[in-house]
């Protein structure tokens, strides 16, 4: 008999979800509370879709090397529809230092390690258009998901058979075997299970930090900057962290991140002169902002609420429910700095096709879908919070000014500084290694834990400063007194709020 799997919500991770069990034969019905697409017009689409759902829409956006491999595998017709719309490949090639350009040789794994980028927009347009022509898959637009249909068992656990909904001013009721949650961080359907069933848990903490998002279009006859000619277009300064996303069609986005403790920054940086005329202050920004080659598109996009969450939907080995499977950010939510987001829901879709294949015993997998979340993606979640917690601090001992580092702090932040971050921008063969974690292709520890590697970052940290002057990056802008003074902002105004606070 044919499963029938009902998928809440039509965004990355509702149409991952849609593209991993296609294939399987299962009946997909996706339930979406927002319109469709108005058009097949990338443009149109980025500035006339109102896709309440995803609150993230306009922020910047990149498909990591593991996502981009699952699609190139699984449905390369995907790859190229979405490469016909402007979407755009970032090789191995590109990440790599002016230094290691010059002897760079390509090898057969690096095609692995080649990213997405484009507008979300984009994204989601191709990926919707591609899956509603997928037989065994159906959209149903305008589907507001209002609660589970539930039944509880003898054994205290949630027998899930499907979800009650609005559709078109109806109560509408959806029968399935499966219901996959991928609501997203604004869905509310999880609540239920977390209310209703005692084997949930959830641990949870801010992020620290604040995403500001503004986009740009090149000037007729212009083209993008050169990644080896000018310096590079992502860095961190304490006070702000930066990044250019290459988009599609003659677009690119600049992303700002303000860490919360920065009151003063992070309300100006929504007045678009505010946040123009900072980009305007970094040097590796500046090339892509100027007014000779690009223009900026409409307002600064501003994005909170940013916390690392995982909840667990089984506990002591006893599972809240059986068929019901929360995935994306419904059930993980990491600081998107990485672009890790989209990749988790990717990554949980074929862990739940994995899981479903395998038993039909519902209990079997609920347990096995626990389990293999915690080996697939546990790993990148404590290593994002812990970056995270470092992140909080530093932010705030930069506001501290008779903060002293301890010795201890010293070293670390100069092995990491002066050892590994100059080792991999030396080294080709350590920088595959390390992109392979990032891209998240194995754990993303695991490459500075072979002894070959370790040596091999002692080795440069041990040469000192002075030998490896070539490999440091230009510094990547003003210290912060400098940017607020630059910008009309009041530098001492949080130094002083934090002083009386303490």
């Amino acid at each position: 008999m044919t499963e029938t799997v009902a998928v809440i919500g039509a965004g990355i991770g509702g149409l991952c979800t849609a593209l991993t069990l296609a294939p399987t034969g299962r009946k997909v019905i996706i339930l979406e509370r927002d319109a469709s697409p108005p058009s097949d017009d990338p443009d149109a689409v980025f500035h006339e879709w109102r896709h309440t759902g995803v609150g993230q829409l306009r922020q910047s956006h990149a498909f990591l090397a593991r996502l981009r491999s699952i699609i190139k595998t699984e449905h390369p017709r995907l790859l190229e529809d979405l490469l016909a719309l402007g979407v755009r490949e970032l090789p191995f090639e590109a990440m790599l230092s002016e230094m290691q350009r010059e002897t760079y040789e390509p090898t057969p794994d690096d095609a692995e390690l080649t990213i997405i980028t484009s507008r979300r927009t984009t994204l989601e347009l191709a990926m919707r258009r591609y899956v509603e022509k997928l037989e065994n898959v159906t959209i149903q637009s305008g589907f507001l998901v209002r609660q589970l249909l539930t039944r509880k068992g003898t054994d205290g656990v949630i027998d899930v058979l499907g979800v009650v909904g609005d559709s078109g001013g109806d109560e509408v009721m959806v029968n399935a075997d499966v219901v996959v949650d991928a609501s997203g961080k604004s869905g509310f359907i999880i609540d239920q299970v977390m209310k209703e069933s005692a084997n949930t848990s959830e641990e949870q903490e801010s992020a620290g930090i604040l995403y500001f998002t503004r986009h740009y279009r090149l000037r007729p006859g212009m083209d993008e900057p050169s990644r080896t000619e000018n310096p590079p277009a992502t860095g961190d300064l304490g006070f702000v962290k930066f990044g250019v996303f290459p988009g599609d069609n003659g677009c690119f986005s600049i992303t700002l991140a303000i860490p919360e403790i920065e009151m003063e920054l992070r309300k100006a940086i929504l007045d678009p002169d505010i946040f123009h005329a900072m980009t305007l202050q970094l040097p590796g920004l500046k090339p892509w902002t100027n007014a000779d080659r690009s223009d900026p598109v409409g307002r600064v996009h501003g994005m909170g609420d940013l916390i690392s969450r995982w909840r667990e939907l089984v506990v002591d080995g006893r599972p809240a429910t059986h068929g019901y499977f929360a995935l994306g950010d419904t059930l993980i939510r990491t600081n998107p700095l990485y672009g890790r987001g989209c990749s988790f829901a990717a990554a949980s879709a074929q862990v739940l096709r994995q899981t479903l294949d395998e038993s039909a015993d519902p209990d079997v997998r609920a347990l096995a879908f626990h389990e293999r979340l915690h080996t697939e993606l546990k790993p990148y979640y404590i290593n994002q919070r812990t970056q995270d917690r470092s992140a909080i601090k530093r932010a705030r001992q930069a506001l501290t000014p008779d903060y002293r580092k301890s010795r201890r702090a010293k070293l670390m932040e100069s092995f990491f500084e002066d050892g590994v971050g100059i080792a991999v921008r030396y080294d080709i063969a350590l920088m595959r290694e390390a992109m392979r974690g990032f891209h998240m292709l194995e754990h993303p520890n695991k490459w500075l834990g072979r002894p070959g590697n370790l040596a091999k970052v002692f080795y440069y940290w041990m040469r000192g400063k002075k030998r490896n002057a070539v490999a440091y990056p230009p510094k990547p802008g003003p210290e912060r007194r400098e940017m607020m003074q630059a910008l009309s902002l009041d530098f001492q105004a949080d130094i002083d709020r934090i002083a009386q606070a303490a």
